[in-house]
């Protein structure tokens, strides 16, 4: 009975290798993920070039990680302070996006497309469906992704001390940008 489970998962991963073969997927290991945050007393910017994607062409998912304390800040205590008091990174070490391109695109034909995604955004341990706009850029069979969009700390449990609220706006600014290889 063993044997015969193990023939059919070798079957199976087979059957997917084969499929996914055909397919065009892209990979990057250097996505830049940066966060910026603005109020009258205060800039806080932070920035990794750390990030990790896939992106399935055929189904136009998209997948986006990034471990939170790969960011680094202006400043050492402000790195400090967002890892230890407000993201928790220790106990929440990744921020996620889980989606799906909305609009059709070209991957194997040169051109600028504006998009949505559409999926879940993991942060501090709170998902939360977003629909982000962005720009995929195809050149020489090269996949460039770019997107600014903002996220309110309290949509994910962020919690601001009185004491610091208003050095730290309610709104976060994301920019994501970055290159994909074609996964061959």
């Amino acid at each position: 009975m063993n044997r015969i489970r193990k023939i059919t998962r070798l079957l199976v991963v087979l059957m997917l290798l084969h499929f996914s073969a055909g397919a065009q997927n892209f990979v990057s290991k250097n996505i830049r993920i940066g966060l910026f945050s603005s109020t009258p007393l205060e800039d806080i910017r932070a920035v990794s070039d750390n990030g990790n994607a896939v992106l399935v062409a055929k189904t136009r998912e998209i997948v986006v990680q990034l471990a939170v304390k790969t960011l680094e800040f202006d400043r050492k205590l402000m790195q400090e302070h967002f890892n230890e008091n407000y993201i928790e990174s220790d106990k929440y070490p990744y921020a996620k996006f889980k989606g799906v391109i909305d609009q059709p695109v070209d991957f194997t034909k040169d051109g600028n497309y504006a998009v949505t995604v559409t999926g879940i955004l993991s942060v501090h341990g709170v998902d939360k469906k977003r629909t982000i706009p962005g720009k995929v850029t195809v050149t020489n069979g090269v996949v460039q992704i770019s997107t600014e969009f903002k996220v309110a700390c309290v949509d994910h449990d962020i919690k601001i001390p009185k004491l610091v609220f208003t050095k730290i706006a309610e709104f976060i600014t994301i920019k994501a940008e970055g290159k994909f290889n074609s996964l061959k």
